[in-house]
């Protein structure tokens, strides 16, 4: 579970209700099931209308993302490129195939065949790259789809005002109640305002970030494969994936560092 995002939240909330306490409110106010109707379901449909189905589906499924905590598989990648590196080196290409299925990374694997299959580089290339940009602009649908939810939710939550206000002009004979229906129908705004920017723009400026993680992994590899293919030293292939990676250093593999005597 990634803590920042659950703690973002709740810190948030917390601040929020604790500022309103403060000046003399109570959070009782806030609780309004006909405002969070109005704000969340009308943030839906908008969504549902802004993007296909299967679009909405997978934002819906990529929300667990900003929750979810994924560690870094980089330097264990770079470890394993460098060790195909260095028996390529040592065995020929052909000695690869039989590490195939020892290989967990789906994309380092199909990387991996087009090497053994005897690929031209430049079809290689072109074939990696492709499948880098797809994946990444299919992954990047979720994150639109939250953006989209932060865009509507702060004009339907208005819309919800409105509502709320038409209600309340309709019932000028009793002043009383004037006050709080007023109050009742700002609540609306709100939801609407908060729910954008505590928690569906933060989600998609969080699943953008972890999208673009994949990416530098997907790059990483393609670049891997494809100096294997060139037939670079795997100690100079270690220089070449550090600088795409910022400077991350995997632990020397075995074969790797025989290569290095």
């Amino acid at each position: 579970m990634d803590i920042t995002s659950i703690g973002g939240i709740v810190l948030a909330i917390a601040c929020i209700l604790g500022g309103q306490a403060i000046e003399g409110g109570h959070a009782g106010s806030l609780v309004q099931a006909t405002a969070a109707i109005i704000v969340f379901g009308g943030t839906i449909g908008a969504c549902m209308v802004a993007f296909p189905k299967p679009d909405f589906m997978r934002g819906v499924k990529s929300g667990k993302r900003a929750f979810k905590n994924e560690k870094s598989t980089i330097p264990d990648l770079m470890k394993k490129i460098l060790e195909l590196a260095a028996i390529a080196r040592r065995d020929g290409v052909l000695a690869l195939e039989s590490q195939l299925p020892t290989i967990e990374d789906k994309f380092l694997r199909n990387a991996m065949q087009f090497l053994v299959d005897g690929v031209d580089a430049e079809v290689a290339r072109d074939a990696l790259e492709a499948e880098i940009h797809h994946s990444i602009e299919e992954a990047n649908l979720g994150a639109k789809v939250w953006e989209s939810a932060g865009g509507f939710s702060p004009t339907v939550g208005i819309l919800g005002a409105v509502l709320g206000l038409i209600h309340v002009m309709e019932n000028l004979s009793d002043p009383s109640k004037l006050g709080g229906g007023i109050a009742t129908a700002f609540v609306a705004t709100v939801y609407g305002v908060g729910a954008a920017n505590l928690v569906f723009l933060p989600m998609a400026t969080k699943i953008k970030r972890k999208v673009s993680l994949d990416k530098e992994r997907m790059v990483l590899i393609s670049e891997g494969v494809l100096s294997i293919q060139e037939g670079l030293n795997p100690r100079v292939l270690e220089e070449k994936l550090k600088a795409y990676t910022g400077g991350h250093h995997a632990p020397e593999a075995p074969a790797a560092a025989a290569e290095k005597k």
